[in-house]
């Protein structure tokens, strides 16, 4: 009884986080935040450019695809962990591959004040943003659960991580602060989605010292 209520309420969390995507989406349609959130945004362009730039490398395949790697490098390794990697990078991919459907549906344009490199594909919502949610606080909340020894200060960097990823999307006026926003939804209903059908509980897994 318990199990089917948390599978209910994630399947509800997730529709009601596709919902709110598809009224932001709309609401913001193909042209720039309001004015008043504007002025705050092209306050946020061009600080700390260089640290901006590196930090969202962290969602470019670049990065991604190593990291996938020592994931199922780290299934091999120790058994009790391979339900959550085959979550986690199942929900990498439809957190990466579900937000290009949905730019390529609401087609709204980049920004013009870009700095460092201008990204063509469309801006909302944020794949980046996506990401950060779906894939690296998923595993901060992994770490967070688990046995291991410095859980408290891993998955408190991997949440660090995700703020900067969002940050360095606006740093580098990649995005609007919106399509942060519709991003970070999207992330949230890949994992509660996923939740709600995985045949078991991963964040119930391993709990003692060691990975095991």
């Amino acid at each position: 009884m318990r199990e089917a209520r948390g599978r209910i309420l994630a399947l509800a969390l997730a529709a009601c986080a596709l919902a709110l995507v598809l009224v932001l989406g709309h609401a913001v349609g193909r042209g720039p935040d309001p004015e008043p959130l504007m002025a705050a945004e092209r306050g946020w362009v061009n600080h700390s450019t260089l640290v901006a730039w590196w930090i969202t490398w962290a969602c470019f395949p670049y990065v991604l695809v190593p990291v996938g790697l020592l994931s199922i490098g780290v299934a091999v390794r120790y058994p009790a962990w391979r339900w959550r990697v085959a979550f986690a990078l199942i929900a990498l991919l439809l957190a990466w591959r579900g937000d290009a459907f949905l730019q390529h549906h609401f087609m709204r344009p980049r920004r013009l004040d870009w700095v460092v490199k201008h990204e063509t594909s469309f801006s909302f919502p944020s794949s980046h943003a996506a990401i950060a949610i779906g894939f690296y606080l998923l595993w901060a909340a992994f770490i967070a659960r688990s046995g291991l020894r410095y859980r408290v200060a891993a998955a408190s960097l991997l949440t660090l991580l995700v703020l900067a990823i969002c940050w360095s999307r606006l740093a580098l006026g990649a995005h609007y602060l919106t399509d942060i926003l519709g991003g970070a939804l999207w992330g949230l209903v890949t994992v509660a989605t996923l939740v709600a059908v995985a045949p078991i509980n991963v964040f119930e897994g391993p709990r003692s010292p060691s990975l095991e």
